[in-house]
């Protein structure tokens, strides 16, 4: 199975992709928050970034879902920054700054091909919106220079439909975050109150793209889609809401991630709800509400002790692997 942007790539689909989303930074609008500043010029919007590809790390990643990770890794890309600003942020350390390393087109296609060397089963763009120029300009390059494995949008959920759609055929793997199923959590937690709508449809053309289901070969995914959700303590509630969204507007058929490793980062650990793991009873209430719903498929975690937050200023951020 080809990925898609092999086939874009032969037709001059990417290249022109990659060209207009370059425009959009113009006046970006690449997130739902639509700041509308000229990143090409060094104006900076809510993620604090200009026109620059900025990474903190790269790396095979054995802790993703074993359909993406496998027995070679994830080949995982932590891009700088994010367009939300969750206050639990399990990757804080990167995603609440817009620090790293600088990397112009050729350097992420070489990152890109040495993932591939390395025996990754995928290219794991971690929260890739504000970068999505920069990645889909390397992405052109490094297809010309023999990259071959799939393409992994990993994301906070928050996105802008019309954006998506412009990666249609450039994304076989979608990896969505649907954090929220109220707008008061979203606004509480995250800073934004229309986080629901822009999951919804974000994630409908998702679905559209690649189907509501995960195509695998040899127990590695290669096309399709998994919704994530983190449960988060005291707030079973937020997460039936998401499984009820979910069966609502788009499938029951669509992959689901129940995780349960959520870890208080230090800036939150004397939050009322947010300062605890959560407990098997809370995690058990809503995998078995998801399996009444209907859902067919289900990746599940177990409940643990163990701290599970990466530390991205250690030399091996993910001790636990």
């Amino acid at each position: 199975m080809n990925p898609g942007y092999k086939g874009l790539d032969r037709e001059g689909t990417l290249r022109e992709r990659a060209r207009v989303l370059v425009d959009i930074m113009k006046s970006c609008v690449l997130c739902p928050r639509k700041c509308r500043v000229d990143r090409t010029s060094g104006e900076r919007g809510f993620c604090n970034l200009a026109d620059k590809v900025m990474i903190d790390s790269a790396l095979p990643h054995y802790g993703e879902e074993p359909v993406l990770s496998g027995t070679g890794g994830a080949g995982t890309v932590f891009f700088s920054s994010c367009n939300m600003q969750c206050i639990f942020c399990q990757n804080y350390q990167i995603s609440h700054r817009a620090t790293g390393r600088a990397v112009d087109t050729v350097d992420l296609s070489s990152i890109m091909k040495d993932l591939q060397g390395r025996g990754c089963h995928n290219i794991d763009a971690v929260t890739p919106t504000p970068h999505l120029p920069g990645f889909v300009e390397a992405l052109l390059h490094a297809s010309g220079n023999g990259l071959s494995i799939p393409v992994v949008y990993n994301c906070g959920g928050y996105e802008n439909e019309e954006i998506i759609r412009l990666l249609d055929g450039i994304v076989d793997i979608y990896l969505p975050d649907f954090k929220y199923g109220n707008d008061r959590d979203a606004l509480e937690f995250s800073g934004v109150d229309d986080y629901c709508s822009h999951a919804v449809s974000s994630i409908r053309e998702m679905v559209g793209q690649v189907g509501d289901c995960l195509e695998i070969d040899h127990g590695i995914a290669k096309r399709g889609v998994l919704i994530r959700h983190l449960i988060l303590p005291g707030r079973v509630e937020n997460s039936l809401e998401v499984l009820e969204m979910i069966k609502g507007n788009i499938s029951t058929s669509v992959p689901l991630s129940l995780m349960s490793q959520y870890t208080p980062i230090p800036a939150i650990a004397d939050h009322p709800l947010l300062g605890r793991r959560i407990t098997e009873a809370e995690y058990e209430t809503v995998v078995n509400a998801a399996l009444d719903m209907g859902f067919e498929n289900i990746f599940g975690q177990d409940v643990s002790d163990s701290q599970l937050t990466p530390d991205f200023d250690a030399e091996a951020p993910f001790r636990w692997e």
